[in-house]
């Protein structure tokens, strides 16, 4: 599968992602495109799966025209993440075209 990173994402969720290919918005330039135009570029260029920090993107966007899923991190602070990395993992690979996959990240 393809992943796209948003900004937020750390760089460290990659590596346990080895069966996929991953890329990041910015390193694409994409780092100034709002979710929607990020969206389209993301489904334009193959991938499956975008990985945001934004909450707030389930009610910004409508999910169901989409040929891309969207896992969304409860939180974009690595130290609180890494422990949730299997659970990252997991949902991206049952990800679906036209779905969200929230993953809760406790702040403590």
């Amino acid at each position: 599968m393809r992943v796209l990173f948003d900004n937020g994402v750390p760089r460290g969720v990659a590596a346990a992602l080895s069966e996929h290919t991953v890329e990041e918005g910015p390193s694409r330039g994409w780092d100034t495109l709002g979710n929607g135009e990020l969206l389209d570029a993301a489904e334009a260029e193959g991938s499956n799966v975008f990985v945001t920090t934004d909450r707030n993107i389930r009610y910004q966007q409508n999910l169901s025209r989409r040929k891309t899923a969207i896992v969304v991190l409860g939180s974009g602070r690595w130290r609180l993440i890494k422990t949730r990395v299997p659970e990252i993992a997991a949902a991206i690979d049952t990800a679906v075209a036209g779905t969200l996959i929230e993953v809760e990240i406790p702040v403590g």
